[in-house]
């Protein structure tokens, strides 16, 4: 299955609170950016973001991606932009500061 563009766009509008957000499409999926940084993806129309130490403390279900891959984070919550902002702000700050899992 391939993620839809409608919600790779209702994605990016949820997306709004945070600067500098860009998309890559990649075999019918979209990666997602902050500030050039890679720190998730759109997969089959869920919002997955990268295991960090530093957003572990969310709380959020273990999912694959697709078959293979590492696991992610499922972000269920896609309706509430605050959440969504300190979610992505607190995976790009493992990567910043390598605490990646």
């Amino acid at each position: 299955m391939v993620s839809s563009v409608e919600y790779k766009d209702f994605m990016l509008n949820q997306l709004s609170l945070l600067n500098n957000i860009t998309t890559k499409k990649m075999m019918g999926e979209y990666l997602l950016y902050c500030d050039g940084l890679l720190f998730g993806g759109i997969y089959d129309d869920r919002l997955l973001v990268k295991k960090t130490k530093t957003n572990e403390k969310v709380k959020m279900e273990e999912q694959l991606p697709y078959k293979g891959a590492k696991p992610m984070y499922f972000v269920e919550d896609v309706d509430d932009k605050k959440l969504l902002k300190k979610i992505v702000n607190e995976t790009c700050k493992g990567y910043k500061k390598g605490g990646e899992l």
